[in-house]
Order: structure tokens, then C-alpha cells, then sequence
């Protein structure tokens, strides 16, 4: 007789349904697992054996198989440990087989029989809820599977004995309840501590505006980091779909604090050292990199030159298209991963040029060198690039009264994106929030320019070369720049500007 369990596998954030079969018979006591199993599912036959055993319940000196199936699917991670531990309980009479029919199981289990959490269980009750089931996972986990929705039965228990306590009518467990962390406005580093830089501060406020990408180039000490530390408290809360994309994201990643949600938007800040699989993902198991954990969020890359070339030029399908694809000879994954690019640099090796009483012994070449480290495909990709001169520490005494915090900016911002998107709304797209993230053909029909922007842009790209998607893209941070500014219409001076933040660095 052969007993099911039904569990996910996991591919992207797509939790893809797993048959868990068992079946004992007579012969060589063997445990046996088929069903392309990785290492740590090959494992949980031991781990499996010894949780029984702690719970009372010893596996029979017989053949038993385990079949995940469907077969050739992979099968990675260890919430298969669960799954395989209930069919077994299952087949041997320790537990009605009826009572795990409706249920998705998942979970790691302990050598005495504890549930430990595993990432994915948010994925796993989406997943079940779409098809009516319930879930059985570890009671860490239990509240990041409540995410799922009132109407979810859910089964979330800290051991075997426990759950079986449950199945049989014993010892009812209480259903989880979703846990949710808040930021408080003064948890975020605020734009008050900011002085001087009024360029910068425009353009931080224009790029979250917009939902632009930023580079901004100046020598160390002038402030870019403290800069892009501070985009996060004047980016507007996140609605409830952004919320929960990430949180099955960050799910996979086994980034979810017991099981709690956060209304904060990911910031996430790489080293330099990082590699092709951290920052966009993959690796043995095909794990979401950073760029996918700053999906709806920031990611700030910080001494950009100092990342390896092809690191970097990794970043371009996600920032053209908003989604990262991972391909594999066995699996084809993807990730979200449409996030919002800050990236801050040096002017040159040194890090001094074009610093007042500053020279380089090796002239020009120092900034040409260093710059050039970053290909010209990237860096079309980056709507707004500024100059960040340093600041002394007499301008800083000598500033008069305090700077205007995140508060009064986020004002702003959250204005013009409420004219974005109400705008989107209009012609159809309702599910694009910022002008970044509109297609070019659309952007088109809604700014318009009228003839005076047309010349100034039909000027400025024959002088400086400007591509096609940088043609797009000083469209973009000219709506922007009108949506904060209050105006229907995208004028000359909204052109004007858009234009001074594309040319900064480099032209094109």
C-alpha cells in the first residue's frame, strides 16, 4: 500500500506541487529515496529515522521506498523532511490517512523530533491557497503562512508529537495569526542630517520621484553614501501586492524574521568583492540574489568601478526588463527584481580629481582609467548622473539653519506618484507606479513635448550622441520632473533640467 503527502518544490518564487510517495514491503531493510533528490534531501532519510525513533515511533526492519514525484523534477532544501515523515507515519497506521488529505507539508526536522523553519513556507501557502488546501509547516513559520489568508487552514506545531496530538484530536493547536513589522518614521535616517548639497538633494528627490536610477560621482567624504542611506525615508509605504512580492522573495531567501512582514522598502548594499551569483542570483540551488531582494526597493552599489566589469554588466537584463532570469541545463528560474539603482563613485582612482588644490600626477588618465571600468551599456541605464563636491567642514559650520527633513520630502514624492499612477490608470496600465517603469512606446504619448522641448532635445542629440533608450529615459525624468512641479504639461524647463542630469557624466 502506498501513502501521499503533498508538498512544493520550488522554482523562481513558483511553488510547484510534489507528490510524496511511501511504500514498505517485505525484503532487505533498506530506506530508499527516489525522485531526483539533492544532498540534503538524501539526508533526511537519517534525520527522518531518528525523529521517529525520538517520537516514539520506530521504522520497521523492511524495504521501504520514498518516490517524490514528479520524477524528474529536482528536488532541493530541507522541507522535505516533514512530508516524508508523515507519509511513513501514514503507512504505518501512527496517524489516519485521510486526516493529511488537503494539506501541503513542509518542514525540517530535528533529530528529537522538533520542526525547524525553512524558508519558502509564504510561497508554499500561496500556492495551497490557490488550490484550497491547507498547510502544515513549523510553528516559527506558522505566521508567515497566516500571510496567505483567513480561509487558509494551517497546522503549525514545534514537534512531531504535537502534530500527530493535532491530527488525532488529542491536543488542538491555535491557528497562527500574520505578524507584521512597522517602521516608525524615526526609525530611518533622515535628510535633516544632510547639509549643503542642494544638487543632490534635488536629485535624490527627483530619482524617488520617479523610480530613476542615480549615480553620483564625487570625492570621498562628500556625502554620497549618507545620501543614498536616506532615499528610503522619502520612498512612499509599500501598497499590498509590492508588500507581498517581496516577502515571497525574501521567503525563499529564509530572510523572513519569524515569520514577520515588514513595511519597509528592502535597501539593500552589496560589497564591491560580491559575485555574479550574489548579485543577480543562482548558484547550486538557484537562490534569488540581491538584485531580486531589492525587488520594490533600493539597491546601492557603492565604489561602482571597484565591481568586476562582467558583475556589473549582470545588472542590465534586470534593469531593462525587471525580472532576472536564471538559466540552468536542468531549470530555467526567474526572480522579480525590478528594483531602483543608486550607485555612488569616486572620480578617479585617487579619488581627488577635479578637487580644488588637488593634482594628480597622472593628469587626466587617472579619471579616464577609473571611469571607463564601467561599460557605456550600463551606464545608458542610468537616468539622472551628478557631481557630489566635497563639502568643508567652514561650509558646514557656516550653513544657517536646518535642512528640510524626509518628512516634508516624502510630501512630495508621494504627490507625484499619486499623479503617476493615477496617469497610468487612465491610459489602461494600472499595475505601472512609476514613470521608470513605463514602456517607451507610452511615455511617448504622454509627455508630448511640445516644439521648443523638441528642438532643445533635437539639439542635444545630435551634439551629444544620445541613444534611443537615453532619449527614453530623459523623458522619463522630465515627467517626473513636471509631476513635482505640479504640471499636466512636460515644458522646456523640465526638458532643460531632465537633460543637465543625463549629461553629468559622460554624454549619451
Amino acid at each position: 500500500m502506498v501513502t501521499r503527502v503533498t508538498t512544493v518544490a520550488f522554482q523562481g518564487i513558483e511553488a510547484v506541487p510534489v507528490d510524496v510517495q511511501a511504500h514498505i514491503a517485505p525484503g532487505l531493510a533498506a530506506l530508499v529515496l527516489v525522485g531526483l533528490p539533492d544532498k540534503a534531501v538524501r539526508e533526511s532519510g537519517e534525520r527522518v529515522r531518528a525523529a521517529l525513533t525520538a517520537s516514539g515511533l520506530g521504522l520497521p526492519p523492511k524495504r521501504i521506498t520514498i518516490n517524490l514525484a514528479p520524477a524528474d523534477l529536482p528536488k532541493e532544501g530541507s522541507h522535505y523532511d516533514l512530508p516524508i515523515a508523515l507519509a511513513l507515519m501514514g503507512a504505518l497506521g501512527a496517524i489516519p490517512q485521510d486526516a493529511l488529505e488537503g494539506y501541503v507539508a513542509l518542514g525540517e526536522l530535528g533529530l528529537d523530533g522538533r520542526l525547524a523553519h525553512v524558508g519558502g513556507v509564504l510561497p508554499a501557502a500561496m500556492a495551497a491557497s490557490a488550490k484550497g488546501m491547507g498547510i502544515i509547516c513549523p510553528q516559527i513559520s506558522g505566521s508567515e503562512a497566516a500571510w496567505a489568508g483567513e480561509d487558509v487552514d494551517i497546522i503549525a506545531t514545534d514537534s512531531l508529537i504535537a502534530l500527530v496530538n493535532h491530527l488525532t484530536g488529542h491536543q488542538l493547536q491555535a491557528r497562527p495569526q500574520p505578524v507584521r513589522q512597522l517602521v516608525a518614521p524615526g526609525d530611518l535616517p533622515d535628510l535633516v542630517d544632510v547639509r549643503g548639497q542642494a544638487v543632490a538633494r534635488r536629485a535624490l528627490e527627483v530619482a524617488a520621484a520617479g523610480g530613476h536610477n542615480m549615480l553620483m560621482v564625487g570625492p570621498p567624504g562628500a556625502g554620497k553614501s549618507m545620501l543614498a542611506a536616506r532615499l528610503p525615508s522619502i520612498l512612499p509605504p509599500l501598497s499590498a501586492r509590492e508588500l507581498l512580492d517581496i516577502s515571497m522573495i525574501q521567503s525563499i531567501a529564509g530572510e523572513l524574521a519569524d515569520g514577520a512582514l515588514s513595511d519597509r522598502r528592502p535597501f539593500r548594499a552589496p560589497h564591491h568583492s560580491a559575485s555574479m551569483a550574489a548579485l543577480v542570483g543562482g548558484g547550486l540551488k538557484v537562490r534569488p540574489g540581491e538584485a531580486s531582494l531589492a525587488h520594490n526597493g533600493v539597491l546601492f552599489l557603492d565604489e561602482l568601478p571597484e565591481f568586476a566589469p562582467n558583475v556589473l554588466d549582470s545588472l542590465r537584463q534586470p534593469l531593462e526588463s525587471g525580472e532576472t532570469v536564471i538559466a540552468r541545463a536542468n531549470a530555467r528560474v526567474s526572480y522579480p527584481s525590478r528594483f531602483q539603482l543608486i550607485a555612488a563613485m569616486n572620480p578617479c582612482k585617487c579619488g581627488m580629481a577635479g578637487t580644488p588644490g588637488h593634482s594628480c600626477k597622472r593628469g587626466a588618465a587617472c579619471a579616464g582609467d577609473y571611469q571607463a571600468r564601467i561599460s557605456g551599456p550600463f551606464l545608458d541605464r542610468i537616468d539622472i548622473r551628478i557631481d557630489v563636491p566635497a563639502v568643508s567642514a567652514v561650509d558646514m559650520i557656516g550653513s544657517g539653519g536646518a535642512a528640510e527633513s524626509s518628512a516634508d520630502v516624502a510630501k512630495r514624492v508621494a504627490a507625484a506618484r499619486e499623479r503617476q499612477h493615477r496617469r497610468f490608470a487612465d491610459a489602461g496600465h494600472a499595475r505601472i507606479l512609476t514613470n521608470a517603469a513605463a514602456p517607451a512606446s507610452l511615455i511617448e504619448k504622454l509627455v508630448e513635448p511640445d516644439r521648443e522641448s523638441q528642438s532643445l532635445l533635437l539639439q542635444a542629440a545630435e551634439r551629444f550622441n544620445l541613444s534611443a533608450r537615453a532619449y527614453h529615459r530623459v523623458l522619463k525624468v522630465a515627467r517626473t520632473l513636471a509631476d513635482l512641479a505640479g504640471s499636466d504639461k512636460v515644458a522646456r524647463p523640465h526638458i532643460a533640467e531632465a537633460l543637465s542630469y543625463r549629461l553629468s557624466f559622460g554624454a549619451g
